[in-house]
Protein backbone atom coordinates (compact mmCIF):
# COMPACT_ATOMS: atom_id res chain seq x y z
CA UNK A 1 0.00 0.00 0.00
CA UNK A 2 2.56 2.32 -1.08
CA UNK A 3 2.05 5.94 0.00
CA UNK A 4 -0.68 4.88 2.82
CA UNK A 5 1.06 6.22 6.36
CA UNK A 6 1.61 2.15 8.22
CA UNK A 7 -1.34 2.80 11.23
CA UNK A 8 -3.81 3.13 8.45
CA UNK A 9 -2.00 0.12 6.19
CA UNK A 10 -2.10 -2.31 8.78
CA UNK A 11 -5.84 -1.65 9.74
CA UNK A 12 -6.74 -2.31 6.37
CA UNK A 13 -4.45 -5.44 5.83
CA UNK A 14 -6.09 -7.19 9.27
CA UNK A 15 -9.82 -5.25 8.10
CA UNK A 16 -10.18 -7.07 4.93
CA UNK A 17 -8.25 -10.24 6.31
CA UNK A 18 -11.06 -10.36 8.99
CA UNK A 19 -14.19 -9.58 6.59
CA UNK A 20 -13.35 -11.81 4.04
CA UNK A 21 -14.22 -14.55 6.97
CA UNK A 22 -17.94 -13.50 6.93
CA UNK A 23 -20.05 -15.22 3.81
CA UNK A 24 -22.64 -12.45 4.06
CA UNK A 25 -20.07 -9.78 2.81
CA UNK A 26 -19.30 -9.61 -0.98
CA UNK A 27 -16.40 -7.37 -0.64
CA UNK A 28 -14.71 -4.08 0.73
CA UNK A 29 -13.23 -1.20 -1.39
CA UNK A 30 -11.57 2.35 0.35
CA UNK A 31 -12.26 5.69 -1.11
CA UNK A 32 -11.36 9.38 -0.31
CA UNK A 33 -7.92 10.11 0.28
CA UNK A 34 -6.85 6.65 -0.24
CA UNK A 35 -8.23 6.69 -3.87
CA UNK A 36 -6.80 10.04 -4.57
CA UNK A 37 -3.54 9.21 -2.99
CA UNK A 38 -3.34 12.21 -0.84
CA UNK A 39 -3.35 10.24 2.80
CA UNK A 40 -1.60 11.23 5.39
CA UNK A 41 -0.92 10.88 9.41
CA UNK A 42 -3.97 13.13 9.65
CA UNK A 43 -6.55 10.73 7.28
CA UNK A 44 -9.26 8.94 8.19
CA UNK A 45 -10.41 5.78 6.50
CA UNK A 46 -13.70 5.72 3.78
CA UNK A 47 -14.42 2.25 3.72
CA UNK A 48 -17.25 0.16 1.12
CA UNK A 49 -18.42 -2.75 2.86
CA UNK A 50 -20.48 -4.73 0.41
CA UNK A 51 -23.46 -7.38 1.53
CA UNK A 52 -25.52 -9.88 0.00
CA UNK A 53 -28.23 -8.82 -0.55
CA UNK A 54 -30.51 -11.24 1.39
CA UNK A 55 -28.10 -10.91 4.43
CA UNK A 56 -28.86 -7.10 4.41
CA UNK A 57 -30.68 -6.65 7.30
CA UNK A 58 -28.91 -9.22 9.48
CA UNK A 59 -25.60 -7.43 8.53
CA UNK A 60 -27.28 -3.58 9.48
CA UNK A 61 -28.07 -4.76 13.02
CA UNK A 62 -24.36 -6.38 13.39
CA UNK A 63 -22.47 -3.29 12.55
CA UNK A 64 -21.28 -2.29 15.74
CA UNK A 65 -20.46 -5.91 16.51
CA UNK A 66 -18.69 -6.07 13.27
CA UNK A 67 -16.66 -3.14 13.52
CA UNK A 68 -15.66 -4.45 17.30
CA UNK A 69 -14.27 -7.40 15.37
CA UNK A 70 -11.51 -4.96 13.30
CA UNK A 71 -10.08 -3.09 16.55
CA UNK A 72 -10.64 -1.78 19.81
CA UNK A 73 -13.75 0.97 19.33
CA UNK A 74 -13.29 3.96 21.34
CA UNK A 75 -16.68 4.97 20.46
CA UNK A 76 -19.14 4.57 17.25
CA UNK A 77 -22.07 6.22 15.82
CA UNK A 78 -24.34 6.38 12.82
CA UNK A 79 -23.98 9.54 9.97
CA UNK A 80 -27.85 10.19 9.70
CA UNK A 81 -26.42 13.84 10.86
CA UNK A 82 -24.54 13.87 7.43
CA UNK A 83 -27.50 12.40 5.30
CA UNK A 84 -25.90 8.60 5.39
CA UNK A 85 -27.66 6.53 8.14
CA UNK A 86 -25.95 3.59 6.54
CA UNK A 87 -22.10 4.74 7.40
CA UNK A 88 -20.78 3.72 10.92
CA UNK A 89 -18.81 6.00 12.51
CA UNK A 90 -16.00 4.71 14.50
CA UNK A 91 -12.89 5.79 16.66
CA UNK A 92 -10.54 3.44 16.98
CA UNK A 93 -7.45 3.31 19.24
CA UNK A 94 -4.72 3.35 20.17
CA UNK A 95 -3.30 4.14 17.93
CA UNK A 96 -6.31 6.99 17.33
CA UNK A 97 -7.59 6.30 13.61
CA UNK A 98 -10.92 8.07 12.27
CA UNK A 99 -12.64 5.18 10.09
CA UNK A 100 -16.05 5.05 8.21
CA UNK A 101 -17.77 1.93 7.33
CA UNK A 102 -20.57 2.15 4.97
CA UNK A 103 -22.49 -1.19 4.72
CA UNK A 104 -23.86 -1.61 1.47
CA UNK A 105 -26.36 -4.02 -0.21
CA UNK A 106 -24.59 -5.25 -3.25
CA UNK A 107 -27.77 -4.28 -5.40
CA UNK A 108 -27.28 -0.32 -4.12
CA UNK A 109 -23.66 -0.35 -4.74
CA UNK A 110 -23.55 0.81 -8.20
CA UNK A 111 -25.57 4.19 -7.07
CA UNK A 112 -22.06 6.15 -5.49
CA UNK A 113 -20.34 9.37 -5.48
CA UNK A 114 -16.83 8.41 -6.30
CA UNK A 115 -14.97 4.73 -7.93
CA UNK A 116 -13.54 3.26 -5.05
CA UNK A 117 -10.55 1.08 -4.87
CA UNK A 118 -11.89 -2.74 -4.14
CA UNK A 119 -9.67 -4.08 -1.56
CA UNK A 120 -11.00 -7.39 -1.60
CA UNK A 121 -13.82 -9.27 -3.39
CA UNK A 122 -15.64 -12.55 -4.02
CA UNK A 123 -15.57 -13.45 -7.66
CA UNK A 124 -15.28 -9.63 -9.15
CA UNK A 125 -18.67 -9.00 -8.00
CA UNK A 126 -18.18 -5.48 -6.46
CA UNK A 127 -16.04 -4.99 -9.64
CA UNK A 128 -19.63 -5.91 -11.61
CA UNK A 129 -21.93 -3.81 -9.64
CA UNK A 130 -19.93 -0.68 -10.13
CA UNK A 131 -19.79 -1.16 -13.60
CA UNK A 132 -23.55 -0.97 -13.96
CA UNK A 133 -23.40 2.77 -13.53
CA UNK A 134 -20.84 5.63 -13.61
CA UNK A 135 -20.29 7.71 -10.43
CA UNK A 136 -21.51 10.58 -10.16
CA UNK A 137 -20.78 13.75 -7.55
CA UNK A 138 -23.81 15.64 -6.73
CA UNK A 139 -22.16 19.33 -8.60
CA UNK A 140 -23.32 23.03 -7.25
CA UNK A 141 -26.64 24.16 -8.79
CA UNK A 142 -25.84 27.96 -9.40
CA UNK A 143 -29.68 28.64 -9.94
CA UNK A 144 -30.44 26.83 -6.80
CA UNK A 145 -27.62 28.50 -5.12
CA UNK A 146 -28.54 31.97 -7.08
CA UNK A 147 -32.42 32.12 -5.68
CA UNK A 148 -31.22 32.03 -2.51
CA UNK A 149 -27.98 33.49 -1.86
CA UNK A 150 -29.40 36.83 -1.34
CA UNK A 151 -31.99 35.91 0.74
CA UNK A 152 -29.09 33.96 3.00
CA UNK A 153 -27.38 37.56 2.99
CA UNK A 154 -30.27 39.37 4.39
CA UNK A 155 -31.05 36.72 6.90
CA UNK A 156 -27.21 37.24 8.26
CA UNK A 157 -27.53 41.03 8.22
CA UNK A 158 -30.21 40.63 10.68
CA UNK A 159 -28.18 38.76 12.82
CA UNK A 160 -25.56 41.28 13.14
CA UNK A 161 -28.06 43.69 13.22
CA UNK A 162 -29.20 41.99 16.18
CA UNK A 163 -25.69 41.15 18.29
CA UNK A 164 -26.51 37.45 17.40
CA UNK A 165 -22.51 37.36 16.05
CA UNK A 166 -22.13 33.46 17.36
CA UNK A 167 -25.18 32.80 14.66
CA UNK A 168 -23.73 35.33 12.61
CA UNK A 169 -20.01 33.57 12.53
CA UNK A 170 -21.78 30.31 11.93
CA UNK A 171 -23.96 31.75 9.19
CA UNK A 172 -20.54 32.82 7.69
CA UNK A 173 -19.10 29.02 7.98
CA UNK A 174 -22.36 28.00 6.17
CA UNK A 175 -21.74 30.18 3.17
CA UNK A 176 -18.34 28.90 3.11
CA UNK A 177 -18.87 25.18 3.51
CA UNK A 178 -21.89 25.58 0.59
CA UNK A 179 -21.57 28.01 -1.81
CA UNK A 180 -17.97 29.76 -1.63
CA UNK A 181 -16.10 26.49 -1.31
CA UNK A 182 -17.98 24.30 -3.77
CA UNK A 183 -17.82 27.08 -6.16
CA UNK A 184 -13.88 27.58 -5.87
CA UNK A 185 -13.34 23.62 -6.10
CA UNK A 186 -15.49 23.68 -9.07
CA UNK A 187 -13.35 26.42 -10.87
CA UNK A 188 -9.91 24.80 -9.74
CA UNK A 189 -11.20 21.59 -11.75
CA UNK A 190 -11.40 19.74 -8.24
CA UNK A 191 -14.63 17.89 -6.57
CA UNK A 192 -16.75 20.24 -4.92
CA UNK A 193 -16.75 18.86 -1.34
CA UNK A 194 -17.39 22.04 0.85
CA UNK A 195 -14.15 23.76 2.03
CA UNK A 196 -11.77 20.43 2.03
CA UNK A 197 -8.27 20.51 1.07
CA UNK A 198 -9.38 24.34 -0.06
CA UNK A 199 -5.89 25.45 0.60
CA UNK A 200 -4.13 23.04 -1.42
CA UNK A 201 -6.60 22.29 -4.00
CA UNK A 202 -7.34 26.05 -4.82
CA UNK A 203 -4.74 28.07 -2.57
CA UNK A 204 -5.16 31.49 -4.67
CA UNK A 205 -8.86 31.52 -3.93
CA UNK A 206 -8.53 30.21 -0.09
CA UNK A 207 -6.44 33.36 0.30
CA UNK A 208 -8.49 35.57 -1.17
CA UNK A 209 -11.40 33.80 1.43
CA UNK A 210 -10.01 34.79 4.19
CA UNK A 211 -11.66 37.52 4.27
CA UNK A 212 -14.80 35.87 4.95
CA UNK A 213 -13.51 35.13 8.42
CA UNK A 214 -14.97 37.32 11.17
CA UNK A 215 -14.16 37.80 14.79
CA UNK A 216 -16.45 38.17 17.41
CA UNK A 217 -17.48 41.79 16.33
CA UNK A 218 -20.19 43.10 14.61
CA UNK A 219 -18.19 45.29 12.44
CA UNK A 220 -15.92 42.45 11.63
CA UNK A 221 -19.09 40.19 10.87
CA UNK A 222 -20.29 42.87 8.34
CA UNK A 223 -17.41 43.26 6.21
CA UNK A 224 -17.06 39.07 6.15
CA UNK A 225 -20.39 38.90 4.68
CA UNK A 226 -20.00 41.88 2.63
CA UNK A 227 -16.87 40.26 1.40
CA UNK A 228 -18.31 36.81 1.19
CA UNK A 229 -21.00 38.68 -1.48
CA UNK A 230 -18.25 39.85 -3.65
CA UNK A 231 -16.64 36.42 -3.87
CA UNK A 232 -19.75 34.85 -4.64
CA UNK A 233 -20.67 37.28 -7.42
CA UNK A 234 -16.79 37.12 -8.98
CA UNK A 235 -17.16 33.17 -8.31
CA UNK A 236 -20.60 33.29 -10.31
CA UNK A 237 -20.01 34.80 -13.17
CA UNK A 238 -16.44 32.60 -13.56
CA UNK A 239 -18.34 29.45 -12.83
CA UNK A 240 -21.67 30.04 -14.55
CA UNK A 241 -21.79 27.58 -18.37
CA UNK A 242 -25.00 28.26 -19.68
CA UNK A 243 -27.90 30.76 -18.86
CA UNK A 244 -28.48 32.18 -15.12
CA UNK A 245 -31.50 34.21 -14.17
CA UNK A 246 -29.88 36.75 -11.70
CA UNK A 247 -31.94 37.87 -8.72
CA UNK A 248 -31.03 41.81 -9.60
CA UNK A 249 -33.72 43.18 -7.36
CA UNK A 250 -33.03 40.79 -4.59
CA UNK A 251 -29.35 41.41 -4.56
CA UNK A 252 -29.89 45.19 -4.76
CA UNK A 253 -31.83 44.98 -1.48
CA UNK A 254 -30.17 42.68 0.46
CA UNK A 255 -26.86 44.54 -0.14
CA UNK A 256 -28.52 47.86 0.43
CA UNK A 257 -29.92 46.31 3.78
CA UNK A 258 -26.49 45.22 4.31
CA UNK A 259 -24.82 48.52 4.14
CA UNK A 260 -27.34 49.86 6.25
CA UNK A 261 -26.25 47.55 9.24
CA UNK A 262 -22.83 47.55 8.15
CA UNK A 263 -23.32 51.34 8.77
CA UNK A 264 -25.04 51.08 12.19
CA UNK A 265 -21.82 49.04 13.51
CA UNK A 266 -19.69 52.18 13.00
CA UNK A 267 -21.41 54.31 15.35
Amino acid sequence: MAGVPEPHAAFLRSTVARLSEDRRLVGVAAGGSYLSRTMDEFSDLDLVIAVEPEAYASVEGERRTIAERLGPVLAAFTGEHVGEPRVLICLYGPPLLHVDLQFVSLADAGERVEDPAVLWERDGRLTAAFATRPARFPEPDLQWIEDRFWVWVHYGATKIGRGELFEACDFLGFLRTQVLGPLSLKLRGARPTGVRRLEQLAPDLAAEMRSTLAAYDARSCALALGSAAGLYRRLRQAVAAGPLSLRTEAERAAMAYLDEVSARTLR
